[in-house]
Protein backbone atom coordinates (compact mmCIF):
# COMPACT_ATOMS: atom_id res chain seq x y z
CA UNK A 1 0.00 0.00 0.00
CA UNK A 2 2.86 2.14 0.62
CA UNK A 3 4.17 1.76 -2.95
CA UNK A 4 0.75 2.71 -3.66
CA UNK A 5 0.54 6.18 -2.06
CA UNK A 6 4.26 6.84 -3.14
CA UNK A 7 3.01 6.15 -7.05
CA UNK A 8 -0.09 8.37 -6.16
CA UNK A 9 2.25 11.34 -4.91
CA UNK A 10 4.77 10.76 -8.27
CA UNK A 11 1.82 10.81 -10.28
CA UNK A 12 0.39 14.07 -9.31
CA UNK A 13 3.92 16.20 -9.11
CA UNK A 14 4.15 14.53 -12.62
CA UNK A 15 0.46 15.99 -13.91
CA UNK A 16 0.65 19.38 -12.55
CA UNK A 17 4.49 19.67 -14.35
CA UNK A 18 3.06 18.99 -17.54
CA UNK A 19 1.01 21.91 -17.30
CA UNK A 20 -2.52 20.28 -16.01
CA UNK A 21 -5.20 23.07 -15.26
CA UNK A 22 -6.07 21.94 -11.21
CA UNK A 23 -9.74 23.21 -10.97
CA UNK A 24 -12.17 23.23 -7.89
CA UNK A 25 -15.91 22.76 -8.26
CA UNK A 26 -17.77 24.57 -5.61
CA UNK A 27 -21.84 25.46 -4.51
CA UNK A 28 -22.46 28.77 -4.95
CA UNK A 29 -24.83 28.90 -1.99
CA UNK A 30 -22.97 26.81 0.50
CA UNK A 31 -19.38 27.64 -0.57
CA UNK A 32 -18.99 23.99 -0.28
CA UNK A 33 -17.22 21.97 -2.87
CA UNK A 34 -18.93 19.75 -5.22
CA UNK A 35 -17.94 16.18 -4.61
CA UNK A 36 -17.70 13.88 -7.22
CA UNK A 37 -18.87 16.53 -10.55
CA UNK A 38 -19.34 15.51 -13.45
CA UNK A 39 -17.22 17.57 -16.28
CA UNK A 40 -18.41 16.48 -19.88
CA UNK A 41 -15.87 16.76 -22.97
CA UNK A 42 -17.99 15.80 -25.24
CA UNK A 43 -17.94 12.83 -27.73
CA UNK A 44 -17.93 9.98 -24.66
CA UNK A 45 -14.87 11.49 -22.79
CA UNK A 46 -14.96 13.43 -19.62
CA UNK A 47 -13.56 13.23 -16.24
CA UNK A 48 -14.79 13.14 -12.32
CA UNK A 49 -14.28 15.81 -9.61
CA UNK A 50 -12.76 13.77 -6.32
CA UNK A 51 -14.10 14.13 -3.15
CA UNK A 52 -12.83 17.88 -2.63
CA UNK A 53 -14.02 18.99 -6.00
CA UNK A 54 -11.04 19.47 -7.48
CA UNK A 55 -10.34 17.81 -11.20
CA UNK A 56 -7.70 18.17 -13.76
CA UNK A 57 -8.16 19.57 -17.45
CA UNK A 58 -5.30 20.27 -20.19
CA UNK A 59 -5.26 21.08 -23.51
CA UNK A 60 -2.32 19.14 -24.43
CA UNK A 61 -4.73 16.22 -24.25
CA UNK A 62 -7.70 16.89 -25.76
CA UNK A 63 -6.79 19.82 -28.52
CA UNK A 64 -9.86 19.36 -30.27
CA UNK A 65 -11.91 20.05 -26.78
CA UNK A 66 -13.29 23.82 -26.57
CA UNK A 67 -16.27 23.49 -24.00
CA UNK A 68 -16.59 21.75 -20.58
CA UNK A 69 -19.92 20.78 -19.61
CA UNK A 70 -19.89 20.86 -15.49
CA UNK A 71 -22.56 19.00 -13.70
CA UNK A 72 -24.23 17.06 -10.53
CA UNK A 73 -27.20 16.36 -8.90
CA UNK A 74 -29.44 19.28 -7.66
CA UNK A 75 -27.44 21.64 -9.43
CA UNK A 76 -27.86 23.43 -12.65
CA UNK A 77 -25.53 22.54 -15.65
CA UNK A 78 -22.99 25.18 -16.49
CA UNK A 79 -20.79 25.40 -19.77
CA UNK A 80 -17.29 26.67 -19.73
CA UNK A 81 -15.34 27.31 -21.94
CA UNK A 82 -11.67 25.77 -22.11
CA UNK A 83 -9.78 29.18 -22.77
CA UNK A 84 -8.45 30.21 -19.35
CA UNK A 85 -10.44 27.94 -17.14
CA UNK A 86 -10.97 29.60 -13.89
CA UNK A 87 -9.38 28.10 -10.97
CA UNK A 88 -13.01 28.02 -9.25
CA UNK A 89 -16.23 26.64 -10.58
CA UNK A 90 -19.44 27.90 -9.22
CA UNK A 91 -22.93 25.82 -9.65
CA UNK A 92 -26.10 27.31 -8.74
CA UNK A 93 -28.96 25.17 -7.33
CA UNK A 94 -31.52 23.48 -9.08
CA UNK A 95 -34.75 25.65 -7.16
CA UNK A 96 -37.24 23.23 -8.26
CA UNK A 97 -35.54 20.58 -6.20
CA UNK A 98 -34.99 22.41 -2.84
CA UNK A 99 -38.78 21.07 -1.31
CA UNK A 100 -37.03 17.51 -2.30
CA UNK A 101 -33.62 17.92 -0.81
CA UNK A 102 -35.21 19.35 2.51
CA UNK A 103 -38.71 17.43 3.00
CA UNK A 104 -38.39 13.85 4.33
CA UNK A 105 -40.75 11.33 5.49
CA UNK A 106 -39.51 9.75 9.03
CA UNK A 107 -41.77 7.21 9.94
CA UNK A 108 -41.94 5.54 13.37
CA UNK A 109 -44.53 2.67 13.67
CA UNK A 110 -43.60 -1.01 13.71
CA UNK A 111 -42.41 -2.69 10.33
CA UNK A 112 -40.85 -6.10 9.48
CA UNK A 113 -37.87 -6.36 6.92
CA UNK A 114 -37.93 -8.21 3.36
CA UNK A 115 -34.60 -9.31 1.73
CA UNK A 116 -34.26 -9.58 -1.83
CA UNK A 117 -31.62 -11.91 -2.82
CA UNK A 118 -28.92 -10.91 -5.40
CA UNK A 119 -27.53 -12.98 -7.67
CA UNK A 120 -24.34 -14.12 -7.43
CA UNK A 121 -22.31 -15.74 -9.89
CA UNK A 122 -18.43 -15.87 -10.35
CA UNK A 123 -17.91 -16.65 -14.07
CA UNK A 124 -15.73 -14.18 -15.67
CA UNK A 125 -17.92 -14.48 -19.20
CA UNK A 126 -21.07 -13.94 -17.68
CA UNK A 127 -20.02 -10.47 -16.19
CA UNK A 128 -20.33 -6.90 -17.38
CA UNK A 129 -16.72 -4.78 -17.35
CA UNK A 130 -17.45 -1.52 -15.78
CA UNK A 131 -16.46 1.56 -17.46
CA UNK A 132 -16.40 5.38 -15.96
CA UNK A 133 -18.19 6.42 -19.49
CA UNK A 134 -21.23 3.70 -18.43
CA UNK A 135 -24.05 4.32 -15.67
CA UNK A 136 -26.12 0.62 -15.21
CA UNK A 137 -29.46 0.77 -13.45
CA UNK A 138 -31.87 -1.42 -11.95
CA UNK A 139 -35.44 -1.69 -11.41
CA UNK A 140 -37.37 -2.65 -8.69
CA UNK A 141 -41.03 -2.88 -8.72
CA UNK A 142 -43.43 -2.23 -6.01
CA UNK A 143 -46.29 -4.77 -6.14
CA UNK A 144 -48.93 -3.21 -3.58
CA UNK A 145 -49.58 -0.28 -1.72
CA UNK A 146 -47.97 -1.00 1.97
CA UNK A 147 -45.07 2.08 2.76
CA UNK A 148 -41.98 0.60 2.72
CA UNK A 149 -38.29 2.25 3.24
CA UNK A 150 -35.31 1.43 1.41
CA UNK A 151 -32.70 0.19 4.43
CA UNK A 152 -29.90 -1.31 2.36
CA UNK A 153 -29.19 -2.08 -1.44
CA UNK A 154 -26.86 -5.43 -2.43
CA UNK A 155 -24.41 -4.96 -5.17
CA UNK A 156 -23.51 -8.83 -6.48
CA UNK A 157 -19.64 -8.95 -7.37
CA UNK A 158 -17.38 -11.13 -9.30
CA UNK A 159 -13.98 -11.70 -7.79
CA UNK A 160 -10.99 -12.63 -9.82
CA UNK A 161 -8.74 -15.27 -8.53
CA UNK A 162 -5.06 -14.20 -9.35
CA UNK A 163 -3.54 -17.60 -10.69
CA UNK A 164 -6.03 -18.09 -13.20
CA UNK A 165 -5.83 -22.35 -13.29
CA UNK A 166 -7.45 -22.04 -9.77
CA UNK A 167 -9.98 -19.75 -10.46
CA UNK A 168 -12.81 -22.35 -9.90
CA UNK A 169 -11.86 -23.06 -6.22
CA UNK A 170 -13.31 -20.75 -3.57
CA UNK A 171 -10.35 -20.76 -1.39
CA UNK A 172 -7.84 -19.11 -4.19
CA UNK A 173 -6.51 -15.83 -3.60
CA UNK A 174 -8.29 -13.33 -4.63
CA UNK A 175 -7.19 -10.69 -7.07
CA UNK A 176 -6.93 -6.96 -5.07
CA UNK A 177 -8.81 -4.15 -6.36
CA UNK A 178 -9.71 -0.59 -4.80
CA UNK A 179 -12.43 0.65 -6.91
CA UNK A 180 -15.08 3.94 -5.70
CA UNK A 181 -18.59 4.03 -6.93
CA UNK A 182 -21.11 6.44 -7.16
CA UNK A 183 -25.46 5.02 -6.38
CA UNK A 184 -28.53 7.04 -7.27
CA UNK A 185 -31.88 6.49 -6.86
CA UNK A 186 -34.56 7.31 -9.83
CA UNK A 187 -38.47 7.76 -9.45
CA UNK A 188 -40.23 5.27 -12.58
CA UNK A 189 -41.33 7.73 -15.67
CA UNK A 190 -42.72 6.25 -17.87
CA UNK A 191 -40.71 2.63 -17.71
CA UNK A 192 -37.30 4.44 -17.70
CA UNK A 193 -35.31 6.47 -14.65
CA UNK A 194 -36.47 9.81 -13.96
CA UNK A 195 -36.06 12.85 -11.23
CA UNK A 196 -33.59 11.25 -8.73
CA UNK A 197 -35.56 10.22 -5.12
CA UNK A 198 -32.51 11.85 -3.31
CA UNK A 199 -30.11 14.20 -4.10
CA UNK A 200 -27.43 13.21 -1.72
CA UNK A 201 -24.19 12.07 -2.53
CA UNK A 202 -23.68 8.49 -2.14
CA UNK A 203 -20.91 6.55 -3.01
CA UNK A 204 -18.83 3.51 -1.51
CA UNK A 205 -15.69 1.89 -1.90
CA UNK A 206 -14.94 -1.89 -2.94
CA UNK A 207 -12.47 -3.83 -2.18
CA UNK A 208 -11.94 -7.92 -2.25
CA UNK A 209 -11.80 -7.72 0.96
CA UNK A 210 -15.86 -7.23 0.94
CA UNK A 211 -16.57 -10.79 -1.13
CA UNK A 212 -19.01 -11.46 -3.80
CA UNK A 213 -21.54 -8.79 -2.38
CA UNK A 214 -21.34 -5.59 -1.09
CA UNK A 215 -24.18 -4.24 1.21
CA UNK A 216 -24.59 -0.60 1.05
CA UNK A 217 -26.54 1.32 4.41
CA UNK A 218 -28.80 3.85 2.85
CA UNK A 219 -31.17 3.63 5.62
CA UNK A 220 -30.20 7.14 6.38
CA UNK A 221 -31.86 9.00 3.85
CA UNK A 222 -35.29 7.89 3.90
CA UNK A 223 -35.76 6.33 0.97
CA UNK A 224 -39.38 6.04 0.82
CA UNK A 225 -40.22 3.16 -2.42
CA UNK A 226 -42.65 5.07 -4.74
CA UNK A 227 -45.98 3.44 -5.28
CA UNK A 228 -45.05 2.68 -9.48
CA UNK A 229 -41.19 1.06 -8.20
CA UNK A 230 -37.82 3.36 -8.53
CA UNK A 231 -34.74 2.28 -10.10
CA UNK A 232 -31.08 2.35 -8.42
CA UNK A 233 -27.88 2.58 -10.50
CA UNK A 234 -24.58 2.43 -10.31
CA UNK A 235 -21.70 4.06 -11.92
CA UNK A 236 -17.44 3.54 -11.57
CA UNK A 237 -15.56 6.30 -10.37
CA UNK A 238 -12.04 4.43 -10.90
CA UNK A 239 -9.56 2.69 -8.85
CA UNK A 240 -8.77 4.53 -5.39
CA UNK A 241 -5.68 4.70 -3.14
CA UNK A 242 -5.40 2.92 0.33
CA UNK A 243 -7.14 5.72 2.28
CA UNK A 244 -10.44 5.62 -0.75
CA UNK A 245 -8.94 8.84 -2.27
CA UNK A 246 -9.79 8.61 -5.92
CA UNK A 247 -6.46 8.50 -8.21
CA UNK A 248 -6.18 9.93 -11.46
CA UNK A 249 -7.55 7.08 -14.31
CA UNK A 250 -7.58 6.59 -17.47
CA UNK A 251 -10.38 6.17 -18.76
CA UNK A 252 -9.62 5.19 -22.35
CA UNK A 253 -6.41 2.44 -23.81
CA UNK A 254 -5.40 3.91 -26.90
CA UNK A 255 -4.38 1.31 -29.35
CA UNK A 256 -2.37 2.26 -33.10
CA UNK A 257 -3.98 0.86 -36.11
CA UNK A 258 -3.24 1.68 -39.74
CA UNK A 259 -6.42 3.92 -40.24
CA UNK A 260 -5.09 6.02 -36.72
CA UNK A 261 -5.13 5.50 -33.06
CA UNK A 262 -8.61 4.15 -31.73
CA UNK A 263 -9.91 4.85 -28.13
CA UNK A 264 -11.13 1.91 -26.06
CA UNK A 265 -12.54 2.35 -22.42
CA UNK A 266 -10.88 0.81 -19.97
CA UNK A 267 -11.96 -1.95 -17.86
CA UNK A 268 -12.51 -1.58 -14.06
CA UNK A 269 -12.43 -3.93 -11.19
CA UNK A 270 -14.59 -5.40 -10.01
CA UNK A 271 -17.20 -7.24 -12.27
CA UNK A 272 -20.57 -7.15 -11.78
CA UNK A 273 -22.08 -10.44 -12.64
CA UNK A 274 -25.47 -10.63 -15.04
CA UNK A 275 -28.57 -13.09 -15.05
CA UNK A 276 -30.63 -15.14 -16.78
CA UNK A 277 -32.84 -16.03 -13.77
CA UNK A 278 -35.30 -12.85 -13.72
CA UNK A 279 -38.03 -13.42 -16.18
CA UNK A 280 -38.25 -9.64 -17.79
CA UNK A 281 -35.62 -6.55 -18.39
CA UNK A 282 -35.27 -4.54 -15.51
CA UNK A 283 -31.61 -3.45 -16.49
CA UNK A 284 -31.38 -0.15 -18.32
CA UNK A 285 -27.92 1.64 -19.70
CA UNK A 286 -26.46 4.95 -20.32
CA UNK A 287 -23.28 6.27 -21.37
CA UNK A 288 -22.96 9.65 -19.05
CA UNK A 289 -20.28 12.01 -20.66
CA UNK A 290 -22.57 12.04 -23.83
CA UNK A 291 -24.61 15.27 -23.02
CA UNK A 292 -28.21 14.54 -23.06
CA UNK A 293 -27.92 11.05 -23.92
CA UNK A 294 -30.70 8.58 -22.53
CA UNK A 295 -31.15 5.42 -20.85
CA UNK A 296 -31.67 2.31 -23.02
CA UNK A 297 -33.17 -1.12 -21.64
CA UNK A 298 -30.41 -4.31 -21.73
CA UNK A 299 -32.13 -6.04 -24.36
CA UNK A 300 -31.23 -7.38 -27.68
CA UNK A 301 -33.05 -5.14 -30.67
CA UNK A 302 -31.75 -1.79 -28.82
CA UNK A 303 -29.03 -1.47 -30.95
CA UNK A 304 -26.44 -2.47 -27.77
CA UNK A 305 -23.68 -4.47 -28.73
CA UNK A 306 -22.86 -7.02 -25.82
CA UNK A 307 -21.97 -10.69 -25.68
CA UNK A 308 -23.77 -11.04 -22.95
CA UNK A 309 -27.06 -10.60 -25.02
CA UNK A 310 -26.44 -13.40 -26.96
CA UNK A 311 -26.67 -15.89 -24.17
CA UNK A 312 -29.72 -14.15 -22.44
CA UNK A 313 -27.84 -12.43 -19.42
CA UNK A 314 -30.42 -9.46 -20.05
CA UNK A 315 -29.83 -8.16 -15.98
CA UNK A 316 -27.38 -7.16 -13.04
CA UNK A 317 -29.14 -8.61 -10.35
CA UNK A 318 -29.09 -6.10 -7.62
CA UNK A 319 -30.82 -7.04 -4.50
CA UNK A 320 -32.44 -4.93 -1.33
CA UNK A 321 -33.11 -5.21 1.78
CA UNK A 322 -36.27 -3.13 3.26
CA UNK A 323 -38.59 -2.36 5.94
CA UNK A 324 -42.72 -2.74 5.83
CA UNK A 325 -44.59 -0.75 7.49
CA UNK A 326 -47.88 -1.99 9.36
CA UNK A 327 -50.90 0.05 9.01
CA UNK A 328 -51.67 2.75 11.84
Amino acid sequence: MHQLTKYFTILILCIVANGFAQTIVISSETDYPVSYATISFGDGQGVFADDEGYFFFTKKLYPDVDSLYISALGFKEKVIATVNIPKSIFLDIETNTLDEVVIRTTVNRKFKTETVKPYLDDDYYKCWLPTIESEIAVFFPNDDDKLKKISSILFPITLESRDWKKRKRSNADKRAFSTLFKVKFYKNHNSLPGDPLTYANIVFRATEKNGDEFELDVSEHDLIIPDNGFYVSLQVLGYTDAKGKLLPNKKYKEIKTKTGTVKIPTNFRPLLPFTDEIDDYRTYIKRVFINGNSWIQFKKGNGIKSGLLRTDLNNYGIGMIYNIYKDE
